[in-house]
C-alpha cells in the first residue's frame, strides 16, 4: 500500500501555511481573514440579506454583524434597506471595497506563486484546477 499523507492532514498543513503567508497581505490592508472572506463573497454581487451572506461565508449571523460594521465604517461595503422588505439589509461592495479585494487578491496570488514555485508548471495548473473543483463541490454542500 502506498504511504502518503491523509488528505485531511495534508489540507490542514497547507491551510495553516497559506493562512500564515496571507496574514501579512491582509494586515497591510488592515483586514482580518474574516473581513477578506466577507468582501470576497460580495465580489459577484450584493447579498440580498445579511443572513444570506452569513450562510455564504459560513459564519454565524451574530458574529458577522461586527465584521459588517467594521467594513462599513471603512467604506468598503454598504448595507441598505431592502425595498421589498425594509427589515432586511442588502449588503454590497463599494468601489473602495472592490479595490481592496483586488489588491489583496494580487498579493495572495504572489504568496501562492511562492508556495508553488518548486512545482512544475503543468502539475501546478492541474493542482490548482483540481483544488478549485474540490472547493466548489465542498462549498455547494
Amino acid at each position: 500500500m502506498e504511504r502518503r499523507h491523509d488528505l485531511g492532514a495534508a489540507f490542514a498543513w497547507l491551510t495553516r501555511a497559506m493562512v500564515a503567508a496571507e496574514e501579512p497581505v491582509l494586515r497591510a490592508h488592515e483586514l482580518e481573514m474574516w473581513d477578506y472572506a466577507v468582501l470576497s463573497a460580495l465580489e459577484d454581487g450584493p447579498a440580498s440579506t445579511q443572513a444570506e451572506l452569513a450562510d455564504t461565508v459560513r459564519r454565524d449571523k451574530t458574529r458577522l454583524i461586527p465584521i459588517l460594521e467594521r467594513l462599513e465604517a471603512r467604506g468598503l461595503l454598504r448595507r441598505t434597506p431592502d425595498p421589498a422588505d425594509r427589515r432586511n439589509r442588502v449588503v454590497a461592495l463599494t468601489g473602495a471595497g472592490r479595490e481592496v479585494v483586488a489588491s489583496c487578491r494580487a498579493g495572495i496570488r504572489e504568496v501562492e506563486a511562492d508556495l508553488l514555485a518548486d512545482v512544475e508548471p503543468g502539475e501546478r495548473a492541474i493542482f490548482v484546477a483540481v483544488l478549485d473543483r474540490l472547493a466548489d463541490a465542498a462549498r455547494a454542500r
